[in-house]
């Protein structure tokens, strides 16, 4: 089994370099992981980041893009056979057609790959023929990168964490009680395992619409064609018992599996190979949500870092050791849902959430951005007084009705810190501020010849994540 595995290592090394060193000297290729805390916005964002970029007349802060550099733009297959492709012109059609609706959500690992055709700049450029990058984006949920913090927990230390976390919320009431009422120690019963298994994965649906971040592991949201075997069938339980053939050590075998056969694979055969990394994250949906959900998209977000190898490529390094990381954006969606005057002020609750996150990555040498954007745009701004004052809304069309509506959520603080104060000391409701949500549908829009889908930032976004290989 060792000699094995090292053998298998080694052939996928040797491959891995043979890939390496073709794309660092003839078409050079970017993988872009794009991944989403719940209700981000992943689909949204690669389809119109794909459309934009094929279509550039809405990507001015993309310098490539602005100076006429990028000759060409078109999607290929995928490199990696295996993966289904993105299903980029369904999306596209669903959020662009005569009558726009947000299509579901991808619940798995995706790919697609546009190659763009670049002329060089500068004063030598008109010298220099045209040459091709490839940008792999790689499409993955959320849940699935926060559960590469297990790899490195026991059970025992996964289920102190999960049961000490979740104690004080409603939705975990009825999991606590039944792990607490189980004898964790005594002989294993199958229906006993399913039932802890069931009720625990019930709550991570819940803490998820609740708005909570931090929901592990991931393919119990996710499940696919793991739905109800033995991998997915354990929970955290309290206690250190450690009987043969007991309850709690066939959940521990159980737990170990997990990781090597579903978190250890994920890691091996597409995180660890990522160059550049945005990370969507619904920040108004936690405000509005409360402080508890704020503070768990902050510790969420901190967990995010130590999934990564965060650090700058030189160019012996990635031909001999691998890829690193170089590029982390936390990007806030949704930014179309606040006037523009308050972007500013959400982009600041955003740098305070992934403070701790960024400064790991940032001493590691891996370059960071926090920004406001909406990949899609679905209001318009405008003002109404209300109660003898001028208040600035947005207005748009409500998902379901298709009635108009105008929408003023509150006014976010200008300093993050009341926000995040009162969510690290664990308060249950926000003292000095309400802060609504609404759901708007994609306004129906005429779209000219050159132009891509109305967004906010996108190209901004664009201009960080990979504007420097263009």
């Amino acid at each position: 089994m060792i000699l094995g595995d090292i053998a298998d290592g080694l052939t996928r090394g040797v491959g891995r370099i043979g890939g390496t060193v073709s794309e660092a000297f003839f078409e050079p290729v970017v993988r872009l992981g794009v991944t989403g805390l719940s209700r981000a916005g992943k689909t949204v964002f690669i389809t119109s980041l794909v459309a934009n970029l094929l279509n550039r007349q809405r990507m001015p802060g993309l310098s490539a893009a602005a100076e006429g550099r990028i000759r060409a733009a078109y999607l290929q297959p995928q490199p990696d056979d295996t993966l289904p492709r993105f299903p980029f012109e369904d999306h596209l059609a669903a959020l662009t057609g005569p009558a726009p609706y947000w299509p579901d959500g991808t619940r798995g690992i995706s790919e697609l790959r546009l190659s763009l055709r670049l002329q060089a700049g500068g004063f030598f450029g008109g010298m220099q023929g045209p040459r091709t990058l490839h940008l792999d984006i790689v499409d993955y949920p959320g849940e699935w990168l926060l559960d590469l913090g297990l790899i490195e927990k026991s059970y025992d230390q996964w289920s102190e964490e999960m049961l000490r976390r979740i104690e004080n919320r409603p939705q975990a009431q009825d999991f606590l009680a039944r792990a607490h009422a189980t004898d964790s120690d005594a002989a294993l019963d199958e229906g006993t395992a399913r039932g802890l298994a069931e009720s625990f994965t019930a709550y991570l649906r819940a803490a998820r619409a609740a708005g909570f971040s931090d929901c592990t592991p991931g393919r119990f949201l996710l499940p696919g064609d793991m739905a109800g075997s033995p991998v997915l069938t354990f929970a955290p339980l309290p206690g250190t018992g450690r009987r043969r053939g007991s309850l709690r050590r066939e959940f521990e075998r159980r737990y170990d599996a997990y990781r090597r056969e579903v978190v250890g694979p994920f890691f091996r055969d597409h995180f660890a190979r990522i160059d550049r990394q945005v990370v969507l994250v619904d920040a108004l949906g936690a405000i509005h949500s409360g402080p508890q959900a704020v503070e768990d998209l902050r510790v969420a977000m901190a967990d995010i870092l130590g999934a990564f190898r965060p650090g700058r490529n030189a160019f012996l390094s990635r031909i001999l050791q691998g890829k690193r990381v170089e590029r982390i954006l936390f990007a806030a969606t949704k930014a179309d849902h606040l006037h523009h005057v308050q972007h500013p002020r959400l982009t600041s609750i955003m740098e305070a959430l992934v403070a701790d996150a960024r400064a790991r990555a940032d001493f590691a040498g891996a370059r960071t951005e926090a920004m406001a954007i909406a990949a899609l745009r679905a209001t318009t701004e405008d003002s109404v007084t209300h109660e003898g004052r001028e208040l600035a809304v947005v207005r748009g069309l409500l998902n379901g009705s298709k009635r108009s509506a105008a929408f003023h959520p509150g006014d976010l603080p200008e300093d993050p810190a009341r926000l995040l104060t009162p969510a690290r000391q664990g308060e249950q409701a926000w003292l000095d501020g309400d802060y609504a949500a609404m759901d708007f549908a994609p306004q129906p829009a005429v779209l000219k010849p050159g132009e891509g889908p109305p967004h906010i930032r996108l190209d901004r976004a664009a201009q960080f994540l990979f504007g420097d290989r263009l």
